[in-house]
This record gives C-alpha cells, structure tokens and sequence, in this order.
C-alpha cells in the first residue's frame, strides 16, 4: 500500500493521529500483530472483564472457522472486531452467546462471563444469560423483531422471560426503554408493527429489547449496516451513551469509519485469525499487518471525474407522487447525461428510491414527466439475492436477459461468457446458483445482468451498500470502468456519501420528497450551501473521537464538512 493510499485512509477517518503512516516494507514479513497492551481508561477503573475468552478455536465440519482467537472487554469499554465476510467475527461473536451452532466444535484456553467460567455451560445456562447478561444486537432489525407482534410486546418479551421486572410493572417499564433508545412518541410505537417503522426506529427498538434485563455486555453485530448516515449517527450516539453509562460493547463491523467513533480497542481478523490488535488510534492511524492498510485503502473517497458529457438521456420535470396523502416525491427535476453519473443521497423516507421507481416506470407520476428509453434502461439492486431467482443458474439469468433483450438464442452462450468476462468472472461460475456465490460475485452477475440488452442508463440502487469494504472497492471499480468504456450513465442511489462522492459527476440531495440542492459534486462536498446537506455530511462516523480517553486527540476539521470525505493524496 504505497502514500496514496496511507494517506486516503488517513483523512478519511480524521486524521486519527498527526504523523506519517509507516509503509508497507516496516513490517510486513510479521504476521500476526500484537502491540504491547496498554490497558484503556476503563481497564484502569475496573479490572475484572464482563467477558474474556482467550486461545478460541471454532470449528465446522468444513471448516475451521476461528483459530486462537483471544479478548477481553471490560465496563466501559469498546471492543471492535473487524474483517470481512467469513473472517470468524460473527462466528466469534455467537460464540461467546452459547449460539455457535450443534456442528461447531468449540475449544478455548479460557471462556469466562463475568469470571465465571462458561466453557462447559449448559444450553440452560446459556439461556439465563442471552438478555440477561449478555445483549445482543443483529444487523437486520426487520428480520430480528417477531412480524407478527407489535414492538412493544417484543421488548416486553425479554423482561417477562427473565422476570426482570413484576409482571403489572411490565408496560411502565417497555415505555421506558424506548424512551430511553430516543423513540419519539413510545405510547404509540409501542403498538406498531416491525414493518409500520423506519429502520432507525426499528434498530431503536431492537437495542431496547436487547438492553431491557441491564446486561453488562451489549454485542452489536453490524448495527448501523445500510442505515442512513444521519440515522447512523444516532444509532452510534446511542451506542456510545451505553458505553458512557459503563456497558461493555463488543461492536462486529466491516465499516471502519464507524469503528473509528465508538472502539477503544480494535481485533482485525482475516480467514479466522487475529491478524492485528492494539488500540483504536494505533490499529486505524498506524497500521502495520499489510490486510489492515488494504482494508484502510478500500474505502472510498471522492473520484477526480473527467468524464465528457453525452447527450440527455433522463430528463425529469416536477415530479410530484402522493401516497395517502403523504406527498413522497414533490417537483423534483433533473437531467443526465450519457457517461455521467447523477448520486441521489437523502434519508429514508426523502424519496430516492420513489423517484427512482418512476424513472423506471414502476410508478406513474401524479403530475411532472419523465424522458427516458425505458428499453434501453436497467437496475442493479442492493440485495442481488433477493432479485435473482434461487432456483436458477447464472446460466439462465443471464440467458433471460438476453432474451428479453433480443440476442438470437445461438448467440447467447457466447455473450453469457463475454458478459461474465466485462465483469472479472470465469466461465465456471455459469452453472452455479446465487446461494452458491459470494457477495461480491453475486453483485457483478447482477452487473453482468443489467449490461445484457446494452442498455444506455442503469439505475443503481444502493449497490455496495451491503457488501465488505474491499469488495466494495472493487464493484465500484468495476462501475467506473464499465462506464468509461460503454458509455452507460448511472442514476446512483446511495446513503453512503463516500461512495457518492466517489463515483458522482453531479450530486441531487433531496429531503422530504423535495430536491433542497443540486450541482457538481465536488462543489457540494467541499461548500455545501444547503443547512440540510450540511447535516449529512456532519453526521458522517469517523471524524471525531471521544474526549474522555486522554490518549484520543480532539481532531482538526470535524467542523469543516469537505474534511469529512477525504480527498484523495497522490
């Protein structure tokens, strides 16, 4: 990883310390890196650890999944484990809530909770301690909570399960703690169903049900993934006051900026082992395994565009669309261009995916029009899972494609192979399923997909949001070059602003169904002028650190917005 790259990842995540970051020659014949242990403000307050686990060892029939991994958090303090997908995080994470699985064949020097020694734990005891001592939260609030009950009988669950609380105190007490997460108007969410609330509200609810008991450990396992980054900021003020408040917190992320507001310690793992550990400054401001600076490198900052602008191929005029009389999209207008890419960025609820949905026809505007092919436009959706069919092989999604598209069927093999090809995949995966793919591959068939009837525009709705922050890289990558080389414009739909800024000609931002600003996106990142662009980019993790623990550094530019996305240093 050479000085571009150090230097990209530094100012990303706010200048976390003010020195040169040692390259990559320093060290990288080491490894595995342990720093000397410098115990944290909470260490020295409390020395007994809420959990410890020390020479961990998962293994699956297939696979061994965690390979001596070993930690300590203790009151007050927040571990972080990062890596990406099937590096042992989660695996390590369940692990510590009995929840390793039947198959799972589990060993460790030491396994402790609360000093008691749990590696020979019963699925009874496990129980007595999931809610009670141990909180956990999981990424997806919507696949967590019971569709079938509202919210506050949820939280209410957890209380009764280990009588934390007299039975005709119960609904008191759930009001409270949603109150205590900040959900507006608890009487009445209390009494909604997961799918009535926003994501934000319903990642609120979750914490609620999971902090209900007051347990000492809070495990947080992708809390923030694919939340709106002003949304994410709350979820992340709330985490840091359970911390304040002396809970222990074990965060599980791929998103490094968000490990950078909350973590005192970091565990960066990769195929099952701790490849580095030290503390939060010393693993994000000076990394030394080679695995971390690649993880630091891959996350996107903005892209100097020179891309020549093509003709008009989406022009919107004053869109307006009303659901039950909630006004969803109102007066929006744009234009793109041919080679060019327009970022939509808003909250949930300001109207991107809407505005989106009737650019593609999907949804006819009440009043205002839209000027596009539609024949020559296609979609990348987030979960490329969830738009295939499970049943069918690469093979025949692409072929369909084609079909629709007009590729005679003796030609189609041949373009199956070129298409997988533009996209940096082999012949071999063409008889494989969706399941059977990672996530990365899985978004380039969908890629693949899109390009297969040569379309001229294709609507990007949040494409990398769920993937790992190298494989992130790399589809963007990919969307950039397709791009150069095809000509296709893009209508990207992101809550990521790094990722906007990254791949955006022009910016939209839109707020409440409204367009509250749009322009060059180099010119809205670096002076937005909107009071309400402004509080998106100040919401973006990373940028500042915790005063209490001496050792972090009140870090320059917090209040300058374009110090909040880095530019890039070459």
């Amino acid at each position: 990883m050479g000085g571009d790259a150090l230097g990209r990842a530094r100012l990303l995540l706010g200048r976390l310390v003010d020195r040169r970051l040692p390259g990559c020659g320093d060290h990288a014949d080491r490894p595995v890196h342990h720093r000397r242990r410098t115990p944290s403000a909470a260490e020295d307050r409390v020395s007994t650890p809420v959990v410890e686990v020390t020479d961990l060892h998962v293994s699956f029939p297939a696979v061994d999944a965690v390979r001596g991994v070993s930690l300590a958090v203790h009151p007050g303090e927040c571990v972080a484990i990062v890596g990406e997908s099937g590096s042992g995080k989660s695996v390590t994470a369940r692990t510590l809530l009995g929840l390793s699985g039947e198959e799972a064949t589990v060993t460790a020097g030491r396994l402790a909770i609360d000093g008691v020694d749990a590696s020979r734990f019963s699925e009874r005891q496990w129980r007595s301690i999931r809610g009670r001592k141990i909180g956990y939260v999981l990424q997806d609030a919507l696949v967590s909570l019971d569709s079938l009950r509202p919210v506050g009988k949820e939280v209410a669950e957890t209380l009764k399960l280990h009588r934390a609380a007299p039975r005709h105190e119960i609904p008191g007490k759930v009001l409270d703690l949603l109150t205590e997460v900040g959900v507006p108007e608890p009487e009445v969410r209390a009494k909604q169903y997961p799918h009535e609330l926003s994501g934000g509200l319903r990642q609120r609810a979750l914490i609620a049900s999971a902090i209900a008991c007051g347990p000492r450990l809070l495990i947080a396992d992708e809390p923030t993934t694919a939340l709106d980054v002003t949304v994410q900021a709350q979820i992340l003020r709330l985490l840091a006051e359970r911390k304040r408040a002396g809970q222990a917190l074990l965060l599980i992320s791929h998103d490094l900026a968000v490990v950078a507001e909350l973590a005192d310690r970091i565990l960066v793992m990769k195929d099952g082992v701790v490849v580095e550990d030290g503390t939060a400054v010393q693993v994000l401001g000076a990394p030394e395994h080679p695995y971390t600076k690649s993880l630091l490198a891959a996350i996107p900052g903005p892209g100097f565009r020179n891309t020549v602008p093509g003709d008009v191929v989406i022009r919107a005029e004053g869109l307006v669309k009303t659901f039950k009389g909630r006004t969803a999209v109102d007066g929006v207008s744009f234009e793109l261009r041919a080679g060019q890419t327009l970022g939509v960025v808003g909250e949930s609820g300001s109207g991107k995916t809407t505005t989106a949905r009737l650019v593609l026809g999907l949804l006819r505007p009440d009043r205002g029009t839209v000027e596009v092919d539609r024949r020559q436009t296609q979609v990348i959706y987030q979960d490329p899972l969830s738009s295939f069919d499970p049943r069918f092989s690469v093979r025949r999604i692409l072929d369909e494609a084609l079909e629709v598209g007009g590729t005679p069927r003796r030609e189609r093999v041949k373009r199956s192979i070129e298409l997988l090809e533009q996209v940096g995949l082999d012949d071999g995966v063409l008889d494989r399923r969706p399941l059977k793919l990672s996530g990365g591959q899985r978004q380039r068939v969908a890629i693949a997909r899109a390009l297969a009837p040569r379309p001229r525009v294709i609507v990007c709705d949040e494409p990398v949001s769920a993937l790992d922050v190298s494989i992130q890289a790399q589809v963007l990558d990919l969307l950039t070059g397709l791009q150069a080389e095809l000509g296709v414009a893009y209508l990207f739909i992101s809550h990521h602003l790094g990722v906007v800024h990254h791949v955006s000609d022009h910016v939209l931002v839109l707020k409440d169904g409204r367009a509250v600003e749009s322009g060059d996106a180099h010119q809205i990142f670096t002076a937005p002028a909107d009071p309400y662009t402004q509080e998106l980019l100040a919401a973006v993790p990373g940028g500042h650190y915790d005063q209490a623990d001496p050792s972090r550094r009140a870090l320059p530019g917090r209040e300058q917005h374009h110090r909040l996305v880095r530019p890039q240093v070459g």
